[in-house]
C-alpha cells in the first residue's frame, strides 16, 4: 500500500474519531480538534485564495525576466515558485513556471514548504508576534534552521526522484538567498524585522486583491484581469486541504499524547524540557503556539525551537493537507524535506548551544 493511501487511510480515522467525539460531547479532546481543522477553512481561504488566483498572471509577468535568467544559470524557473509558500500560491507559481514537471511539484511543494514558508510566513509572523526581547532567539534559530535546510531539501530532492547533483544545482539560487537571510539576520536583525513585515504586507495586500478581483469576476461575469484562475477553483483546493484538516489534527493530538513518555525520556537525554518538546511538537501542527510558549522557554528550547520551525511548521496539518490535495504521490519527499531538515536543525541548535546558561 503506498504511503499517500495509508495517510488518506489514517486521515480518515481521524475524522471518525474526531467527529464520534464531538457527538459525545468531547470528553477526550478530539472533538475540539476536529472542530479546529473546519474552523480553518476561512483563515486559510483568506490567505490563499486570492494568491492562487493571481499565480498564472504573476506566472506570465514573471516568466519574461524570470525564465531566460534561470535558463542562464541552468535552473528551472519553477525554483522562483519557492519563494512563496506552499499554501500561498508558490506551488501554482511553481507549476505554472516549470520546465521539467518534477522539478515544478519539487520546487513547488518542497522547496516552497520549507523556505518560502519560511520567508513569507514563519519570519514575519515570528518577529512580528514576539517581544523583542525574544527576538534575537528566535533569529538565532532560525539562522541555524536556514544553515540546516539543505539537509531537508536534498533529502527531499531525492525522494522525488531527483540526483544528488541536480538536487543541488537546482536550489542554487535558494541557498543563495537563505545565505544572505542568514547574513542579515546575524547583522542587522532589527532592519530584517522592518523588512520581512513590509514583505508580510504587501503579500496581504497582494492576496486580497487578488480575491476581490476574483470574486468580482465570480459574481458579475466581468473579467478585470485577464488570465485569473477562477475563484471557485481556488476555493476547491481549500476545501481539499480543510478535509485532511478534520483528521489530521485530531491524529496529531492523539499521537503527542501517545509519545509524551518516550519523548520526554528523549528530552531528558538531550536536554529539553516538556515546554520546548511541545512546542516542536505543535509547531509540527501550527507555529502559532510554539511562538505564544517562548516566555515560557529556557535560552536553548528557544533557539531549538526557532530552528526546528524553519523546516517542521505545519508539516502535520496544512501543508501535509495541501500535497494530499494536489499531489498524493508527493506526501514521501515532503515528509523526508521537512522532518529532515527540522531534525538537523534542531540537533545542530542543541549542540552548539550545549553549556549555554538557561
Amino acid at each position: 500500500m503506498e504511503l499517500d493511501r495509508i495517510l488518506s487511510a489514517a486521515m480518515a480515522v481521524g475524522v471518525v474519531l474526531g467527529g464520534a467525539d464531538r457527538i459525545l460531547g468531547g470528553r477526550m479532546g478530539l472533538g475540539k480538534q476536529f472542530e479546529k481543522g473546519f474552523l480553518l477553512l476561512g483563515p486559510m481561504a483568506l490567505s490563499m485564495a486570492g494568491m492562487i488566483c493571481l499565480a498564472p498572471v504573476l506566472a506570465d509577468a514573471l516568466g519574461r525576466g524570470v525564465v531566460p535568467l534561470c535558463r542562464l544559470m541552468g535552473v528551472d524557473p519553477a525554483m522562483f515558485g519557492s519563494l512563496l509558500a506552499i499554501d500561498m500560491g508558490g506551488y501554482q507559481l511553481a507549476k505554472e513556471l516549470e520546465v521539467d514537471p518534477l522539478i515544478g511539484s519539487y520546487a513547488g511543494l518542497v522547496v516552497s514548504s520549507v523556505f518560502g514558508c519560511t520567508l513569507v510566513f514563519t519570519i514575519p509572523v515570528g518577529m512580528g508576534m514576539l517581544p523583542k526581547d525574544e527576538r534575537p532567539l528566535f533569529a538565532r534559530g532560525v539562522m541555524l534552521g536556514l544553515a540546516a535546510m539543505p539537509v531537508g531539501l536534498i533529502g527531499g530532492g531525492l525522494a522525488s526522484g531527483l540526483t544528488p547533483l541536480a538536487c543541488i544545482r537546482q536550489n542554487i539560487p535558494i541557498f543563495t538567498l537563505a545565505l544572505l537571510l542568514f547574513l542579515g539576520l546575524r547583522r542587522a536583525p532589527e532592519r530584517m524585522v522592518e523588512g520581512f513585515c513590509a514583505l508580510a504586507g504587501g503579500i496581504k495586500a497582494a492576496v486580497t486583491a487578488g480575491l476581490v478581483l476574483a470574486a468580482v469576476e465570480a459574481l458579475t461575469g466581468w473579467c478585470p484581469v485577464a488570465g485569473m484562475a477562477p475563484l471557485r477553483e481556488a476555493m476547491s483546493t481549500v476545501a481539499s486541504i480543510g478535509i485532511v484538516m478534520l483528521g489530521s489534527l485530531p491524529l496529531a493530538d492523539l499521537l503527542c499524547r501517545g509519545l509524551a513518555r518516550p519523548l520526554g525520556w528523549l528530552g531528558g537525554r538531550v536536554g529539553l524540557g516538556p515546554t520546548g518538546l511541545g512546542g516542536m511538537l505543535v509547531g509540527l501542527v501550527t507555529p502559532l503556539p510554539t511562538l505564544s510558549m517562548y516566555p515560557e522557554m529556557d535560552r536553548r528550547e528557544k533557539v531549538a525551537a526557532g530552528a526546528f520551525l524553519v523546516s517542521g511548521a505545519s508539516l502535520l496539518a496544512a501543508h501535509m493537507g495541501f500535497v494530499v490535495s494536489v499531489e498524493p504521490e508527493m506526501l514521501l519527499p515532503l515528509m523526508a524535506g521537512k522532518l529532515g531538515g527540522a531534525l538537523a536543525a534542531a540537533g545542530l541548535a542543541l549542540w552548539l548551544e550545549r553549556g549555554e546558561p538557561g
